[in-house]
């Protein structure tokens, strides 16, 4: 169902530290040292489908390791640039043996790491993005489409002709809901607005991304958002003098002049209660969808050139979304074709919004079977 960031670049490896209990050190002295109900830390493992140098998925996956790694005193293990399929089930199973808790962060691990979890019960695996779970495995995704809602306010205020496009990445329910999100966002504030959708079928890689960026430019948009994890789009528009918006982290340095804003993910706080719900032996297999009001999703500081009103109007709705009091996907929502999905106040449920694959009015685009 979703997908998340994507690479081909070859295997590569950080350090190792595992909790001073469990070194050979610590193990012999064990029999002649005082006893001690200090508990041993577990071992962890993440496996990143990136590097955290993209500036954006792995990037923030990373801090949020960091964070993890801070505030509980673990030294992770971290696993960068592996492809999803057989190398990726090699990778876990290597990893179960030495760990005893291990994250994978893209939605093309989720049966690799499925098909080792259930070899190892004793091993806590998280995927991030997917949908399988077992008693061992848990998911774990962010409801990022919160964050796309505001942006695409932001996107609508900013327009001058009604014409965004957007760069998506792949055609799958995660890339799709958002840009939908993205689109309703900015559509409650300018109703005249269209957002033209290319694909790049990539995830990483800034010259396809930069072309796909340019494919749309060139049609005459003058808001450009994308989906993926380089900067190449905003780098484009900003060429171009147009209004651009990132994805994954706060891509504003790239294109300070003409930045509008992103969705930003924060992870720690999730790897953070995870790890010590293994610590305190309160973990259970769940699939968590995670909020803006538990932080796990963010929108990126609006760009200094955002009009202070602009600003105002989307700190207002972020705070009615914080309250609980307006839901992005509350109808009357309208597909492309015309036909009403939702009626007047009737909501998409989580399975609904996870398993989205079509657009909202006003989307221009098709989405490839």
């Amino acid at each position: 169902m979703i997908l998340s960031a994507c690479s081909s670049s070859p295997t590569s490896t950080t350090s190792t530290t595992t909790a001073p209990a469990s070194s050979p050190a610590a193990a012999s002295t064990a029999s002649t040292a005082p006893a001690t109900t200090e508990k041993k830390l577990p071992r962890v493992a993440f496996v990143y489908i990136g590097v955290p140098g993209d500036g954006g998925w792995t990037y923030e996956h990373d801090q949020g390791r960091l964070m993890m790694e801070k505030e509980l005193g673990i030294k992770a293990t971290t696993v960068e640039n592996i492809p999803e399929g057989p190398d990726a089930e090699r990778v876990f199973e290597e990893l179960a043996q030495k760990n005893d808790i291990i994250f994978g962060t893209s939605f093309g691990y989720m049966d690799p790491m499925y098909n080792v979890a259930q070899k190892h019960p004793n091993v806590k695996f998280l995927h991030a993005t997917g949908y399988k779970t077992l008693p061992n495995m848990g998911t774990y995704m962010g409801r990022e489409y919160q964050s796309a809602y505001l942006v695409g306010m932001a996107a609508g205020k900013m327009t001058k002709n009604n014409h965004m496009g957007y760069v998506g990445a792949f055609p799958i329910p995660e890339v799709i809901y958002t840009i939908n999100a993205f689109t309703l966002g900015a559509q409650s504030v300018n109703p005249n607005v269209d957002v033209s959708v290319v694909w790049s079928n990539t995830w990483f890689d800034p010259a396809t991304e930069k072309q796909a960026a340019i494919s749309l430019l060139d049609k005459g948009v003058d808001v450009l958002a994308a989906y993926q994890d380089s900067p190449a789009g905003i780098q484009a528009a900003a060429e171009r003098k147009v209004w651009g918006i990132g994805n994954d982290s706060d891509m504003g340095r790239f294109a300070p002049e003409t930045y509008i804003s992103n969705p930003k993910w924060n992870w720690g706080p999730y790897y953070v209660k995870a790890v010590k719900s293994v610590m305190d032996g309160t973990w259970k297999s769940e699939a968590y969808f995670g909020s803006m009001k538990e932080g796990i999703t963010e929108i990126a500081p609006l760009g200094k050139n955002v009009p202070a009103d602009v600003k105002e109007l989307v700190e207002k709705k972020k705070q009615e979304i914080l309250a609980g009091t307006f839901d992005v996907f509350q109808g009357p929502i309208v597909d492309q074709d015309g036909k009403v999905r939702y009626e007047q106040g009737k909501k998409m449920t989580d399975e609904e919004i996870l398993g989205t694959t079509w657009f909202v009015k006003g989307i221009k685009g098709v989405i490839p079977k």
